[in-house]
C-alpha cells in the first residue's frame, strides 16, 4: 500500500513565471508547504489575497512528526475549512495520566467544561494534516481563489529591496527569478530563509536526547496521554505513550545526555526498548523513528522588513506540551488578517510590527512553559531531582502537589495581555474574555458561537443596545446581536454578573475591547487602535 508521504501531492509543473521578462511580481509568496505555510496561504486566499507557495519538496512530511492538535488550533482550522476532516480522522482525548514507576500519580482532564464544539486535543499524524491542507488548496483553486503551490521550487537566494523581496528559485528545468511584495518564511527549524538573511535564534538547547518510535500494533491502551517518570522499562529516565489513528502509537523514550545516536537508532536496540515496555511477545511494525533534543529558542523579531517569519522558522520549543504546530497556527492566524489590511491600504505597515510583538510574547510564554517542563522531566542537579521526586510522591495523596507535577504543560491559547492593539476593558466582565484573549466558544441557536466569528471585525451586542451597523476607517464592522437569555452558556462566559456587554472582536477572534454600555466614540477609537492607527 502506497503511503501518503510517498506520493507527490503537488508535483512540479512549469509556471509562466519561469519565462516572464521582466520577472513576475506577486503580492505574497510563502516559502514552505508544511502545515504552517499552507495554513497561511489558505487564510490569505480565502480573503482574496493572491499567494504562491514555494517548496523544494513535492510531498507531505515523512513520519507522523507533530501529532497533538489542541482546541484553539482546531478552531482556527474550522475557519480554514479543515477542522471537520481533522477531527473525523483524529483521535479525541481530554484525559492524561502521569505515572511514577508503576504507580499512577496524577490524572487530569483538559476540558472538564461542556458546551464546546471542539475537544481539548486530537491526535493525528502530520502527514494527514498536510494532506487535508493540500486538499483545501485544491478546493480553493476550483473556486477560483488566487492560490498556487509550486513543488520542487527551491529558493536559493533572496534580498529585501525595501519595497519588495527578490527571490532566486531553482527548479528541475533551471532557475528563475520572482518578486514578492511580502514574503512569509515557513521553512522550518533549519530555515534557509533565516540563514540567507543572516538571522539566528536566541535561547537554550538542552543536552538530553529522546527517541521517538512510531509503532503500528494492536493494543488495548485507552486514547489518553500516558507519561512515566522512572518506569521499570526505562529506569532513571522518562517515557510517553500516545495513540494515533490506524493503530499507530507514538512512544518517546528519554535516553540521557552522552549517547551514540547511530547505535540507539539500530532496529535491534529499538526492539529491545519496545519489548521491555510492551512485553516480549508484542507484534509490531516500526513506521518512523527519530532522535531529538529539547530546544527552547526564538528569533528576536518575527518581522524583518518585508520578510515575516512563522512557525518553527521563528521559534522552537520542546515537543512535550504540543506547542510547536499549535503555536505556528496561532502565528498565521495573527498575521494574515493584518497583512490583508495592509495590502488593502486600510492599515499602516506598522500593524505588522504588532504581529511580531504579539507572537514573540506567545513564543516566550511557550518557551517558559517548555523550559519548566524540561527542568522537571530532566533535573539538572541532585537537589532538583530530590524536589521532583518529592512532588511525585506527594501528588499521590495530596491535591496541592498535583499542579506541581510537570510532564509537559499542554498547549493553551495565548492571551495578548500587553498588546498595543488592546482597547478599553470593563473589569466587571469575566477575566477569561478580557482584551487580548481569544473568544470562548459556546452553544448558540443550535450551532456554535465560534462558527459565527472571525474573518472580519465584529461587534457583539450581548444583551446590550448598540448600532445596527458601523464603519470606521474604511473598515465595515459586522454587528451581531446575541440573546443571553436563550443561550445561558454565552451569558456565563461573556457577562458574568453584568446584565449586558459589548465586545469588539478582531478578525482572528481575539477580543480587542469590551464595555457594559454602548459608547460610540470609545468604540471607534478602539477600532482605530486595533487597526494600528492610534
Amino acid at each position: 500500500m502506497t503511503k501518503i508521504f510517498e506520493t507527490p501531492l503537488y508535483p512540479y509543473r512549469r509556471s509562466p513565471d519561469q519565462d516572464a521578462m521582466p520577472c513576475a511580481r506577486h503580492p505574497v509568496v510563502v516559502i514552505g508547504a508544511g502545515p504552517i505555510g499552507l495554513a497561511a496561504a489558505i487564510d490569505l486566499a480565502q480573503q482574496d489575497v493572491p499567494v504562491v507557495v514555494l517548496d523544494d519538496n513535492d510531498k507531505v512530511s515523512f513520519g507522523s512528526r507533530a501529532i497533538c492538535f489542541a482546541k484553539r488550533p482546531l478552531e482556527i482550522l474550522d475557519r480554514l475549512g479543515c477542522g471537520d476532516a481533522m477531527v473525523e480522522k483524529g483521535l479525541t482525548w481530554n484525559v492524561g495520566k502521569v505515572f511514577n514507576d508503576k504507580r499512577e500519580t496524577y490524572r487530569f482532564d483538559l476540558l472538564p467544561e461542556g458546551g464546546h464544539k471542539r475537544p481539548a486535543f486530537i491526535n493525528l499524524q502530520q502527514y494527514y494534516f498536510e494532506e487535508y491542507l493540500v486538499r483545501r488548496v485544491r478546493e480553493l483553486e476550483e473556486q477560483g481563489k488566487p492560490i498556487e503551490i509550486r513543488g520542487r521550487n527551491k529558493v536559493s537566494a533572496l534580498s529585501d529591496n525595501g519595497s519588495f523581496v527578490r527571490l532566486e528559485i531553482d527548479t528541475p528545468e533551471g532557475a528563475y527569478n520572482l518578486e514578492a511584495d511580502w514574503l512569509i518564511a515557513c521553512d522550518g527549524a533549519n530555515s534557509p530563509t533565516r540563514r540567507m538573511l543572516g538571522l539566528d535564534f536566541v535561547g537554550k538547547v538542552f543536552e538530553d536526547n529522546f527517541l521517538i518510535a512510531d509503532v503500528i500494533m494492536q493494543a488495548d491502551f485507552p486514547t489518553e496521554r500516558w507519561f512515566w517518570f522512572d518506569p521499570p522499562f526505562n529506569r532513571g529516565q522518562s517515557a510517553l505513550l500516545h495513540k494515533q489513528p490506524d493503530n499507530v502509537w507514538r512512544i518517546d523514550f528519554q535516553l540521557g545526555w552522552d549517547i551514540d545516536r547511530e547505535e540507539e537508532l539500530k532496529p535491534e536496540n529499538i526492539d529491545r526498548r519496545l519489548r521491555a515496555m510492551l512485553g516480549q511477545d508484542i507484534e509490531y511494525e516500526l513506521e518512523w523513528t527519530s532522535i531529538y533534543t529539547f530546544q527552547c529558542r526564538r528569533m528576536e523579531k518575527f518581522r524583518h522588513g518585508r520578510v515575516l517569519f512563522a512557525g518553527d522558522a521563528a521559534h522552537q520549543v520542546s515537543p512535550f506540551g504540543a506547542r510547536g504546530a499549535n503555536s505556528g497556527l496561532q502565528d498565521t492566524d495573527n498575521l494574515c488578517w493584518k497583512l490583508k489590511l495592509v495590502i488593502a491600504g486600510k492599515a499602516p505597515e506598522t500593524l505588522l510590527d504588532s504581529y511580531s510583538d504579539e507572537r514573540t510574547y506567545g513564543a516566550d510564554e511557550n518557551i517558559l512553559n517548555s523550559t519548566r517542563s524540561t527542568e522537571f522531566i530532566t533535573p539538572k542537579s541532585e537537589i532538583s531531582r530530590i524536589f521532583r521526586d518529592a512532588v511525585l510522591d506527594l501528588a499521590v495523596h495530596y491535591d496541592f502537589a498535583r499542579p506541581m507535577v510537570n510532564s509537559g504543560r499542554l498547549s493553551v491559547p495565548c492571551t495578548y495581555d500587553e498588546s498595543v492593539l488592546n482597547g478599553p476593558d470593563d473589569p466587571a466582565l469575566p477575566k477569561r474574555t478580557r482584551p487580548g484573549a481569544p473568544a470562548v466558544d459556546a452553544p448558540l441557536d443550535g450551532g456554535w458561537l465560534l462558527d459565527r466569528l472571525g474573518g472580519r471585525f465584529q461587534l457583539l451586542l450581548i444583551g446590550a443596545d448598540g448600532p445596527e451597523s458601523l464603519t470606521e476607517s474604511g473598515v465595515e464592522i459586522e454587528v451581531l446581536r446575541l440573546d443571553p437569555a436563550k443561550n445561558p452558556e454565552l451569558g456565563s462566559r461573556f457577562l458574568g454578573d453584568a446584565p449586558g456587554a459589548i465586545y469588539l472582536l478582531r478578525p482572528d477572534q481575539h477580543i480587542a475591547a469590551r464595555w457594559t454600555a454602548w459608547d460610540e466614540r470609545a468604540t471607534r477609537a478602539a477600532i482605530r487602535r486595533a487597526l494600528g492607527k492610534e
